[in-house]
């Protein structure tokens, strides 16, 4: 049996992980969560994600820290990694792409953006309507 392509979701709101892991489950993805900055590099080593979704603002380590160190260590350098944030001011994009995101999305998170930039990554998999 196939097993489902796994997404590391890092995002210390709830209620943004929540609409996050329906939205990403319900195309047939295996999502998991690191709540705190901390917590992803322990979750990546562990259980190697295929894609993950990096909020900026994570306490304990920010997640343009976590997205240079993932893209420096070649064990994790290919995962991709999309930003998802708050931050939308000028420039904030740019900084993202440049620690080695290789997408970015704002928040609140816009639905349609979300299920394309998975399936930027899984073009397999059927977008739900």
């Amino acid at each position: 049996m196939k097993q489902l392509p796994r997404v590391l979701v890092a995002e210390d709101n709830d209620l943004n992980y929540e609409l996050v892991e329906f939205i990403l489950s319900s195309m047939g993805l295996a999502v998991s969560r690191a709540a705190r900055g901390d917590q992803v590099l322990d979750i990546v080593s562990a259980d190697r994600p295929d894609l993950i979704f990096m909020d900026i603002q994570l306490p304990g380590v920010d997640g343009l820290e976590l997205t240079r160190q993932l893209k420096a260590d070649p064990h994790t350098a290919s995962i991709p990694i999309v930003a998802l944030t708050a931050l939308a001011m000028v420039g904030d994009r740019e900084r993202a792409l440049d620690a080695g995101c290789d997408g970015y999305l704002t928040k609140p998170v816009v639905t349609t953006d979300l299920r394309e930039s998975a399936r930027r990554f899984f073009p397999e998999l059927a977008i739900p309507q």
